[in-house]
């Protein structure tokens, strides 16, 4: 099946200027170390010829960058929804890219789809929400309605025997959130009031509630997917840069350099 040729379209969005009320003092200014450059990729969910330009479009977008330190964190949900979920787990665990520093973090398609694999009981849920895409990307084709669930032991057992080791191992290093300097990098979101490594797993892969509509400082500004938007938000607090890939066919990663924010998107049809 062709589809219509992918172009990169950076959006580029100047630094925050500093007008209006000033930060309270409990949250750190937004601001990577000297000499490093930071791009935070948005939800994937398996779309590879999205993620396969985006890569390129880093890639010429980093090549005249004199800093000391290039780095990647992808916010997670790589799997799910979206056709290729397998390719996309191969390119992020055997293929990286040259000279950057990788950073993958977990999201909560990632923790559906471990607990799936470990206890049958959890796969209705995972296939709820997608997990039926990636068992097609790995050469399972689930049968429709009701049918799916009656199968689920056959189907977790050919999944058990299809996905590779280095696969289970990728999704099993993912780390919980990520801090450079003045931002953290998470999945979701925080929960407001609490340090990084005292928050709970579940509000780190699911939170909504109670973090998106918080308008008080946190200790960094957050950086984060999880909840899509047709634009990236860029809130005092947090920036959200989930722009729904596998519907919308937009694909943003979030660039940081010095107190330098900016946007980079590339386009294509989902699949």
């Amino acid at each position: 099946m062709s589809h219509a040729p992918l172009t990169a379209s950076p959006a580029v969005m100047a630094a925050i200027p500093d007008c209006g009320p000033e930060p309270q003092a409990s949250q750190r200014r937004g601001v990577v170390p000297p000499g490093m450059r930071v791009y935070a990729i948005g939800d994937i969910h398996g779309q590879m010829p999205l993620l396969l330009h985006m890569h390129e479009a880093i890639q010429e977008d980093a090549a005249k960058f004199r800093g000391d330190s290039l780095k990647i964190v992808y916010l997670g949900d790589y799997v799910d929804r979206g056709s290729r979920s397998r390719d996309v787990l191969e390119l992020m665990s055997a293929r990286p890219i040259p000279r950057f520093e990788r950073v993958y973090l977990r999201g909560n398609h990632e923790h559906l789809l471990l607990s799936a694999f470990k206890d049958d009981g959890m796969a209705p849920g995972w296939l709820f929400n997608g997990g039926d895409a990636t068992l097609r990307s790995y050469g399972i084709y689930p049968p429709h309605g009701l049918q799916a669930y009656q199968c689920i032991p056959d189907l977790m057992a050919q999944f058990r025997q299809a996905i590779p080791q280095h696969h289970l191992d990728f999704l099993r290093s993912l780390k919980p959130y990520h801090i450079e300097d003045g931002y953290l990098f998470v999945h979701a979101g925080i929960r407001p009031g609490i340090e990084p490594p005292e928050q709970a797993v579940e509000d780190l892969i699911w939170i909504r509630e109670g973090f998106l509509d918080y308008e008080g400082a946190h200790p960094h500004v957050v950086v984060h997917g999880h909840t899509p938007h047709e634009r990236a938000e860029m809130e005092e607090n947090r920036i959200g840069v989930d722009t729904g890939a596998f519907a919308t066919g937009v694909l943003t990663a979030l660039v940081l350099e010095g107190e330098d924010r900016r946007l980079l998107t590339v386009r294509g049809r989902p699949i």
